[in-house]
């Protein structure tokens, strides 16, 4: 017969998951909760009151008072001053770093609040010049005097300020980048057309730490400030304005250039030629001179291949009859002869020593002056007295100067420091200084007799048109 048949037992089905094996999974199998011997589960998070409570006193600052609104209740602006300064302690609680072990980061719900807060307060619109431009220098209006409007609303403004700078001091790069746009910092940007100088300090302050904050929003904070500042390379005097916040806009641009890396990159150059130098063009020059001229020497010394370039861009923006500039302007070249090597002197000396010579003898007693205290200078006596070429080719041009203040200059204290130039130029070079005396004196001569010539051909005329009547 046949063999008996054999029972197949049904394989069982696969199994949906595999099971682990791990120290991990043997682990939560003995202990299924997940905690050690000995510990206590924790409660779940509960939204924090304090959050709730702080969020709605923040929101209760938006509301904008300009103190100059008769209907405005005094009260009620003191009850919000109060309520910004409790918004600041706690602000400022959060970002103590004297505990940085214990410090907790804001809540994301109130870093929007405060923000919010702050735009609703701080970005307005510009009220109009309180001291507008004339249309011309000698409009009579003050060209000295800074342009200077407190804004009334300051009590309130000081705080909000103090509560972005203690929120941007306190929060980390990573935080701001999820809160802090673009268009939040173009509003901060426009700001500095402010007229009160204790807005444009802090708003310099805040915008500067932002820059250090926010690295990947660098570039674009750069090209922002670039276009603010050609705004009042080309706009300004259209505008009406005194150059407000370009100073501070310089601020923060120089401590930026200090940090450069060297070689210079194109578009660091471009800012330099494209939007510093332009800036020496305005008649409100004065306003912001310092800090321009701090910004130009720095890409000086990162690059001294750029000084032919500023020279040139310099001497382009000379003025005609703006004496103030024209002192300031002197100053900067100074500052800027000091810095260049004898190579790069010896081809910049001719056009910048041409300059300063035709200053010399300026009807201004102060420009005719600066221009001479330039022999005070021991780096630029150096550099010219380095090599005799370079004698030759500037000193005819401070003998003319001289020689005209010795003779012509109404100023007597102009009359005496030339005077002491004098003597240094004949200590100095004597032969080359006798020799550009004698070619003066020479076309001077040359001169008078053509005046002779000339004269004498007009009086023929006239008496030839008389006799004719």
């Amino acid at each position: 017969m046949g063999a008996a048949a054999v029972e197949v037992a049904p394989r069982a089905p696969p199994s949906a998951k595999r099971r682990s094996t791990t120290l991990l999974h043997l682990f939560q199998l003995e202990k299924p909760d997940g905690l050690l011997p000995g510990t206590a589960k924790l409660p779940p998070p509960t939204p924090e009151p304090e959050a709730d409570s702080l969020i709605a006193k923040i929101a209760s600052c938006r509301r904008v008072f300009t103190f100059v609104d008769p209907a405005e209740c005094a009260e009620e602006r003191e009850a919000k001053r109060e309520r910004l300064a409790e918004v600041l302690a706690a602000v400022r609680a959060c970002g103590d770093g004297e505990e940085k072990q214990r410090r907790r980061p804001l809540d994301h719900r109130v870093m929007v609040a405060l923000l919010e807060m702050v735009g609703a307060n701080l970005f307005r619109a510009m009220p109009p010049p309180a001291c507008p431009a004339p249309p011309l220098p000698d409009g009579g209006a003050d060209e000295e005097a800074p342009a200077v409007a407190l804004a009334p609303a300051w009590p309130h403004l000081q705080l909000v300020y103090d509560v972005l700078l203690s929120l941007v001091e306190g929060s980390d790069a990573r935080t701001l980048r999820n809160h802090v746009g673009r268009g939040f910092l173009s509003g901060l940007l426009a700001l500095f057309a402010s007229e009160d100088p204790r807005e444009r300090d802090r708003l310099k302050t805040a915008y500067h730490r932002l820059y250090a904050k926010l690295t990947g929003e660098r570039a674009f904070m750069r090209r922002s400030m670039a276009a603010a500042l050609l705004r009042h390379a080309y706009d300004a005097g259209a505008a009406g304005d005194r150059g407000c916040g370009a100073a501070e806009l310089l601020e923060v641009c120089g401590s930026i250039i200090n940090g450069f890396a060297v070689p210079l990159k194109d578009e660091h150059r471009g800012f330099l030629l494209r939007v510093l130098l332009p800036l020496h063009r305005t008649r409100w020059v004065h306003a912001y001179h310092r800090q321009l001229a701090y910004c130009v020497l720095q890409f000086l010394h990162k690059d001294p291949d750029l000084a032919g370039d500023v020279a040139r861009g310099i001497l382009r923006c000379w003025p005609v009859t703006n004496c103030q500039k024209e002192v300031l302007l002197i100053e900067e070249l100074e500052e800027i002869i000091e810095v260049l090597e004898p190579a790069q002197f010896e081809k910049l000396a001719v056009p910048i020593c041409s300059r300063i010579a035709r200053c010399v003898s300026s009807c201004s007693s102060q420009v005719a002056e600066r221009a001479l205290y330039v022999w005070n200078n021991e780096r630029f006596v150096e550099l010219a007295t380095a090599s005799p070429a370079v004698m030759e080719r500037i000193l005819p041009a401070f003998v003319a100067g001289v020689e005209s203040n010795l003779e012509e200059h109404w100023s007597k204290c102009v009359q005496q420091v030339t005077a002491s130039v004098k003597a240094l130029l004949q200590q100095l070079a004597p032969d080359v200084y006798a020799r550009c005396a004698d070619d003066l004196a020479a076309r001077r001569s040359e001169a008078e007799v053509a005046a002779a010539v000339r004269d004498a051909r007009w009086r023929k005329l006239e008496a030839a048109a008389a006799a004719a009547k």
